[in-house]
């Protein structure tokens, strides 16, 4: 049986909206850019950093560092030691030794998606910080992680699903709940 749509939370203005918002944030928390790089954890946390990349250089003026991780190795519910999963290479092309790193993802839900982003970071160095922005938080954590940059909460029941379709995935830029 598939999930059946409910409603679509975020359509392409409000996704915009909402990212333009997260850089506002970062750029307060962080006192500007001057020591942040921003890294999507793969997928669609890939093109969410790159948007707001943007919107931080429509604001300071400033490019700031973006690069991507794979989780996958990183993942506590891979079996290792039984088929190899594939492992695609992070794309990480800049010093992040005393940086503020902003991992930035879609959805956060049990939190485990972030604590293997922050096991893949600490592999290529030691950041003097790192955050968490997330396009959407749907509550139900396993482990005490929250994002410091939060597009909207949506608390769902765990039998919901919300699916973020953006560019270069999808044809349409849009957060809908399916349940």
């Amino acid at each position: 049986m598939s999930a059946q749509y409910k409603a679509t939370l975020l359509d392409d203005a409000a996704v915009g909206r909402a990212l333009k918002r997260i850089a506002h944030e970062i750029l307060e928390k962080n006192a500007g850019s001057d020591n942040i790089c921003l890294v999507g954890i793969k997928r669609r946390g890939i093109p969410i950093s790159k948007i707001i990349a943007e919107n931080i250089k429509e604001i300071e003026g400033n490019d700031v560092p973006v690069g991507s991780i794979d989780i996958t190795y990183y993942r506590d519910d891979m079996q290792h030691d039984t088929a190899e999963p594939v492992i695609h290479e992070s794309q990480i092309s800049f010093d992040i030794n005393d940086k503020t790193i902003i991992l930035v993802d879609d959805v956060l839900y049990t939190g485990r998606t972030a604590r293997a982003a922050m096991e893949g970071i600490m592999a290529h160095g030691r950041p003097a910080a790192i955050q968490l922005a997330v396009l959407i938080d749907r509550g139900h954590r396993e482990l005490p992680i929250r994002g410091d940059y939060v597009g909207k909460n949506v608390p769902t029941a765990k039998s919901e699903h919300i699916s973020v379709k953006l560019p270069p995935f999808e044809d349409i830029t849009a957060v809908e709940l399916f349940g």
